[in-house]
């Protein structure tokens, strides 16, 4: 990873660096517009107004389609809290689930995208991306793999400092960006859309002294196919974000039903 960084920032210099030694040829006047034409055959307009201020020419995105991979792209991270039949309250059924809201998050980032954009404000994207919940549990519980619901255990031969239930998703979201005209630069970005995930799977890792840190991978019941929608409102490339998902939280598991999960936080990369 720290190998990556280093090769994009050496190569972002290297452009840098290329694109000053790219002086322009010629320089035409034609009445407040200069017209500079480069080596590279591309043409830029600027306007200078009669203080002398130069005024860069809006640019407008183009309709059209738009598929790659991405990098990091749309990162969100933030609180992962559970609904228990719509109370922030979990029932006694539920108990054993109780968490540390402070250290409970939701966490993931897009690495594929696929779009079309209609004009310069409006545009439908369909991305690929990794979701994570990581649930820090109060109680000093086991849960169950392969149970035929459910299940937790009390561990009174470990102390763990360190109890985390979590699920991996692979996440499909599909969203409808709308964004303002520039103004300084920046623009305001409002995203809304339906989103669908693919359990990978559960993990239970817990830190004791008794037995250091160790990782327990089921799917623990998580459900297998989840279904929601989320939000997003930024400014430039930071912004917040909130999703909800309409399907339980487990499936097979009688006890939780009900149980759903809701998440915000701060998001980047619009």
């Amino acid at each position: 990873m720290k190998r990556l960084i280093i090769t994009a920032i050496l190569c972002g210099m290297l452009g840098s660096v290329y694109a000053q030694q790219d002086k322009p040829d010629t320089i035409k006047m034609k009445y407040d517009t200069v017209i500079i034409k480069h080596r590279a055959k591309k043409t830029s307009n600027v306007h200078v107004d009669f203080n002398g201020k130069e005024k860069a020419e809006k640019k407008e995105a183009k309709p059209g389609f738009s598929i790659g991979l991405t990098v990091f792209s749309d990162f969100y991270l933030g609180f992962a809290t559970m609904l228990d039949n719509g109370s922030f309250t979990l029932s006694s059924k539920n108990d054993f689930l109780n968490y540390n809201q402070a250290k409970t998050s939701n966490v993931g980032f897009n690495f594929f995208k696929f779009g079309y954009r209609f004009n310069d404000n409006f545009k439908v994207t369909l991305n690929a991306g990794f979701d994570w919940t990581l649930i820090r549990l109060h109680q000093n519980i086991d849960i169950v793999p392969d149970a035929p619901t459910l299940q937790y255990v009390v561990d009174n031969n470990n102390h763990y400092s360190k109890n985390r239930f979590s699920s991996n998703y692979l996440l499909l979201p599909l969203s409808f960006a709308f964004r303002t005209s520039p103004a300084h630069g920046k623009r305001f970005s409002f995203i809304v859309g339906p989103e669908a995930g693919f359990l990978i799977d559960g993990m239970q890792k817990q830190i004791s002294p008794e037995h250091g840190k160790t990782k327990n991978f089921n799917d623990f019941h998580f459900t297998r196919f989840e279904y929601g929608g989320f939000t997003r409102i930024g400014y430039g490339n930071l912004g917040i974000y909130a999703k909800y998902f309409f399907n339980d939280m487990f499936e097979n598991s009688p006890n939780q039903q009900g149980l759903k999960s809701f998440s915000f936080g701060i998001t980047t990369s619009f």
